[in-house]
């Protein structure tokens, strides 16, 4: 396993004491660095060494290609230019939401029910332009690591059994297991994940009366909320986990969710415990089609990933500006 640091597993986590149990707090050296500080020197110079062809991927939508989109409070950006004189030009954006397109959640983004935001940052801590757990620190020090993706989208495809991204099918662990296995991959300390379902370029694809039916629907394709999701996810050592769908996770969250109780604000779904608890970042919305084309053609499925999120003191989230070089 690259990296010497051994992390304990989430069922020790589990067993840690008083507020710190089921949490990754204090493992880091500091609460704004989160899961992401697994990854070390040793491992950014393995995955220097996965660029072998020198090709490169932007994983990023354009920011407003969900303006008309899932959500129901974020906006299309409105982009200006004008000039100062007639050789001058320069540009601005109104109404832009950072987390409206591809994107990064930052640690601010979700609390936690039972025990708050991460690391004990206090509430009245949170708010713009004051640095704890802001997503600048991931632009001070930009996610650059093994990127692995499992296209799940091909290989459901070649069972016979394509997503339903209309009806906004839940995607079990197992199902993520066993498309690994079929690519032949391990996953290691430190590695970024990500998953190809196809949801995005399918919601694209559809016209606006059909995107508002879906959005009014709530349903979107994701990973289904589970303990052991949440085990396999932290055991393994990922610093982070995207997917080109809405939230990652399915939505409206399964019937009998495990964090119904403990997440009650967001009806049982897994994000506070990814955010809040684990300080593991998600990516959503991620461009990955092209990407996946070209790995498929390449018979290989690891990548160098950078993430270089906007430098916004204090931002819950950011535009991903991720970048896969193989």
């Amino acid at each position: 396993m690259t990296g010497d640091r051994i992390y304990p597993t989430r069922s020790e986590l589990k067993r840690r004491p008083g507020q710190l149990a089921g949490t990754s707090w204090e493992l880091f050296s500091s609460p704004s660095a989160g899961a992401p500080e697994k990854i070390d020197n040793q491992k950014r110079r393995e995955a220097a060494a996965l660029v072998q062809l020198g090709e490169t991927f932007g994983l990023d939508y354009p920011i407003d290609a969900f303006a008309s989109g899932m959500s129901k409070t974020r906006g299309a950006p409105q982009h200006h230019i004008f000039g100062n004189h007639p050789a001058h030009r320069d540009d601005y954006l109104d109404g832009f939401y950072l987390q409206g397109s591809s994107q990064i959640d930052g640690l601010r983004h979700r609390r936690s029910d039972e025990v708050g935001f991460y690391g004990g940052v206090r509430d009245e801590q949170v708010k713009p332009g004051t640095p704890e757990l802001g997503i600048q620190y991931w632009a001070d020090h930009p996610i650059a690591t093994r990127g692995v993706l499992v296209d799940l989208a091909a290989f459901l495809h070649l069972h016979g059994k394509p997503l339903d991204h209309q009806s906004g099918e839940g995607i079990p662990l197992e199902t993520i297991q066993n498309a690994l296995a079929r690519q032949n991959i391990e996953l290691d300390q430190g590695d970024a994940l990500m998953i190809h379902t196809g949801w995005c370029e399918w919601f694209l694809s559809l016209d606006p009366t059909q995107r508002s039916r879906q959005r009014d629907s709530g349903k979107a394709t994701g990973l289904i909320q589970s303990e052991e999701l949440l085990d396999w996810a932290w055991d393994t050592g990922l610093s982070l986990v995207a997917a080109d769908n809405f939230a990652v996770e399915c939505l409206p969250p399964v019937p009998g969710s495990p964090f119904s109780s403990s997440a009650p604000n967001d009806r049982g779904m897994m994000h506070q415990e990814f955010l809040a608890k684990l300080g593991l970042p998600l990516g959503e919305l991620w461009r990955l089609g092209a990407l996946a084309g070209r790995m498929n053609e390449l018979g290989r499925w690891d990548c160098l990933l950078i993430v270089k999120p906007l430098n916004v003191v204090g931002g819950t989230g950011s535009p991903a500006n991720a970048t896969a070089l193989i």
